[in-house]
């Protein structure tokens, strides 16, 4: 192997010019797009196809409206435990394909294997034991009793459907993953879009019971979801291991299958914290959704209305953030590490810069989409100010998520845990208790507090890049 140019304590004490940090070679632009434009147009098809079919299920009704918003926050803290929990063997995969080390990916994508598996399973098993009570903490005690029980009939409805549809969304996100650490995300676009096709069409006919289908309302939903869960992972799965000259390390994956003792523990050191941090911090978001809902039923489906809409316009800082910890961590396992800081700051810069315009766009159109939603007028003009909350504050949450996977790119899976989770539930949860439970304001000012939080956080993630803590190599023993 070639000799690093550079160690990793000479990389980070070298000072970077301003124009070093905000501008890249022609080279570095046509890298990022590679990896990032799949995902963007990936993830904001799959964020409209979530609009329409959000709208859709808002023809039947707010209370479907609301019981579907509170099984997907539930569901929402399993896929990002899923997440977490495939992050930290991403973390090697992407720096041994950095190194050419395609039967270290194998191993780590074996580790992601078994960790799907056995978090899709036990996630299955609790949701039926638990899904009732964590259902009912949503519902404000003040909902008069017949929507309170029609809410959480719906609610659990959907919920049984859609626990049908985990195992192969935990198996998808363990190819995908670790088919995008190799950056390349085609395969993975492809798939995702073609299952987003196939649950926009089964929403259409299951929900309001087209070409002789019976009118099934939010279960119709819940199978639409489910149906394109298995035409997701069979596409990726399939093409993957067909086309193995395009992914070598998908090449007896299976074959002695098995994961040396010598990785077990520094794969699961960089796991654990990733898996506790996408844990407690979904965790904290499914707080911070019940902190609001007690100013009423009403404000999760404005909530509900607003998220769907503003994850379209987050997706660009929301994929440079993941692009990040690629092309990042695919540096640091060549040993670039001047190249892996310069890297890490215009990937910041790309995703701040974008957010300026994607923010502005969602604040001029905030009026305008909630009106499409079959709801009262009072939901509608909630859910407005919540969107421009969102559209003010996402340039400051596109630097944080910057610098979150900048730190994760270097195996830093400690100090990511304290810098996000951690965060959330000593400063976020507290505050919007207080805001929301004991003080008098409007929910959409207790919302604004909330949100811009994010610039303590910021704060701390440009120290702690402009650090350079996380420039290092985990794969490579000498420089661990």
């Amino acid at each position: 192997m070639k000799k690093a140019s550079m160690t990793v304590a000479e990389a980070v004490k070298v000072r970077l010019s301003l124009k070093e940090c905000l501008i890249g070679e022609p080279r570095f632009y046509k890298k990022v797009a590679m990896v990032v434009l799949p995902m963007i147009i990936q993830n904001t098809l799959s964020n409209v196809v979530g609009l329409l079919d959000n709208i859709m299920v808002g023809q039947v009704g707010t209370l479907a409206m609301s019981a579907v918003a509170i099984v997907n926050q539930l569901m929402f803290v399993f896929m990002l435990c899923v997440w977490g929990a495939l992050a930290g063997a991403g973390i090697f995969g992407t720096q041994f394909f950095g190194k050419r080390d395609y039967d270290g990916v194998r191993i780590t994508m074996r580790f992601k294997l078994v960790v799907a598996m056995v978090i899709s399973v036990s996630a299955v098993i609790f949701f039926m034991i638990a899904g009732k009570s964590l259902i009912e903490l949503y519902i404000a005690a003040d909902t008069p009793a017949g929507e309170a029980t029609e809410t959480l009939r719906l609610a659990r409805n959907y919920l049984d459907i859609m626990l049908i549809g985990l195992i192969p969304f935990g198996l998808t996100q363990v190819y995908s993953g670790t088919i995008r650490e190799s950056g390349k995300t085609t395969l993975p676009m492809i798939a995702s879009m073609t299952a987003m096709i196939v649950n926009f069409i089964f929403n259409f006919i299951l929900i309001f019971g087209h070409f002789g289908f019976p009118k099934l309302g939010v279960a119709g939903a819940a199978i639409a979801t489910v149906i394109s869960r298995f035409v997701e992972v069979g596409i990726v799965v399939i093409v993957g291991h067909v086309q193995s000259d395009k992914y070598p390390f998908l090449t007896n994956v299976y074959k002695n299958f098995h994961v040396p003792r010598n990785m077990i523990w520094p794969i699961m050191s960089k796991s654990l914290p990733l898996l506790a941090n996408e844990f407690m911090w979904s965790m904290g978001q499914a707080v911070l959704l019940q902190s609001y809902s007690i100013r009423g039923i009403e404000v999760i489906a404005a909530m509900n209305i607003a998220n769907t809409i503003a994850q379209i316009f987050n997706e660009v800082f929301i994929s440079l953030g993941n692009s990040t910890s690629i092309v990042v961590g695919q540096e640091l396992g060549a040993e670039h590490y001047l190249n892996a800081r310069k890297y890490a700051w215009r990937m910041a810069t790309l995703s701040v810069a974008s957010c300026f315009v994607m923010g502005t766009l969602l604040f001029l159109v905030a009026p305008v989409i909630p009106q499409i939603y079959n709801t009262e007028p009072e939901i509608r003009n909630l859910a407005m100010q919540f969107i421009r909350v969102v559209a003010v504050v996402m340039p400051v949450n596109a630097f944080a998520n910057v610098s979150y996977f900048t730190l994760r790119s270097g195996g830093k899976s400690l100090v990511t845990f304290l810098f996000d989770s951690c965060f959330t539930w000593v400063v976020s949860v507290p505050v919007s208790r207080i805001l929301a439970g004991y003080l008098v304001m409007p929910v959409a000012v207790v919302f604004f507090c909330v949100c811009s939080l994010e610039l303590i956080k910021s704060t701390i993630g440009f120290i702690l890049v402009k650090k350079g803590v996380w420039v290092r190599n985990i794969v490579n023993r000498d420089n661990s």
